[in-house]
């Protein structure tokens, strides 16, 4: 009975080992984002259909992550006035501040490099959307038959949300081969520590069964 409870056990903890080395499934996409005071809030409509008020500030970040709860958010703390300060304001226009993020050579697609991240300001019909304001100040822009946004600025030149292994980090996900810790390779040293305190311990009872027969 100890040594079946005994085996039981190190095959759980050789599970856990196992589970902590799985990769998870990223997509490689442009992600939408609103200005909310002095926070990034990930938008809840797609740029066809969101409708951005005069002043508004707004942006989109390129990177690979698994889903909104951990996707990377533009960088940068430009504001409405600094980003705009260019564009006067004109009657019948609003004027919609952009903020550009390519993202990390580690987010780009084989063979292609991020362009530098910068802010426009894009002055347009009141009643215009956020892929209007964009079309505006970051043409050329590319969608898939879905309307999704595959492209800003030309970036990236192929691709459109497509699946790419990654290994989560405490930041933000990136790409498995741009991020490699020790414990890539195998178990941790803790976890190797303690499946051979196990063993000691239930050599060790064992024995002491064996002893009392």
């Amino acid at each position: 009975m100890i040594r079946r409870a005994l085996l039981l056990l190190l095959a759980s903890l050789l599970l856990c080992a196992g589970a902590g080395q799985a990769q998870a499934a990223g997509y490689r996409y442009w992600s939408f984002w609103e200005r909310d005071g002095g926070h990034w809030v990930y938008a809840t409509q797609g740029p066809s259909l969101a409708r951005p008020s005069d002043g508004d500030v707004q942006g989109f970040r390129f990177a690979v992550s698994e889903d909104s709860a951990n996707a990377s958010r533009p960088r940068g703390t430009a504001d409405f006035a600094t980003i705009c300060a260019k564009t006067p304001a004109q009657d019948g226009r609003k004027r919609v501040a952009l903020v550009l993020d390519f993202g990390t050579p580690a987010d780009a697609p084989d063979g292609e490099t991020p362009p530098a991240a910068r802010t426009a300001c894009a002055r347009v019909s009141p009643d215009a959307t956020t892929a209007e304001a964009l079309a505006a100040v970051a043409e050329p822009l590319r969608y898939d038959t879905n309307a999704l946004l595959c492209a800003i600025a030309g970036y990236p030149e192929k691709g459109c949300g497509e699946q790419v292994s990654q290994q989560r980090t405490p930041e933000h996900s990136r790409p498995t081969a741009e991020r490699k810790s020790p414990s890539d390779d195998g178990p941790s040293l803790g976890l190797v520590a303690g499946i051979a305190v196990v063993v000691l311990l239930g050599g060790a009872a064992i024995w002491q069964v064996r002893r009392r027969g």
